[in-house]
């Protein structure tokens, strides 16, 4: 898998993220997406079904939630990105997300928050 092919379904969740797209955003991920929020060991999300469930109602219900990629890089199948997060809070924070790409899908996340 070359770099452009890692970052397609990244770059495309990022893009239906912003957009709201639900339908188009779960597509970007594998069945059994794994979500975690560092450093938990344990993921907060398993699924599909739930992360589907949890962007519904907790973020894709925010008007001015969005998020922009301050820095990309691409080791192997993973993808780093240093994000400024929007609308969660009064003011932008921002997260690093580690995305493990397989086959196309995105199969982990691993969510670090910048201090």
């Amino acid at each position: 898998m070359n770099n452009a092919q890692t970052v397609l379904p990244v770059q495309r969740q990022l893009d239906a993220y912003n957009a709201k797209d639900l339908a188009a955003f779960i597509s970007c991920y594998h069945s059994d997406i794994a979500i975690y929020r560092m450093p938990a060991t344990e993921p907060s999300l398993k699924g599909r079904t739930a992360l589907e469930a949890f962007y519904k109602t907790e973020r894709f219900s925010i008007a001015a939630l969005r998020a922009e990629v301050l820095q990309r890089m691409v080791v192997g199948n993973k993808v780093i990105d240093h994000e400024r997060v929007y609308g969660l809070t009064e003011q932008p924070y921002e997260v690093m997300v580690v995305y493990e790409v397989q086959d196309g899908l995105i199969v982990n996340a691993w969510f670090y928050p910048v201090k």
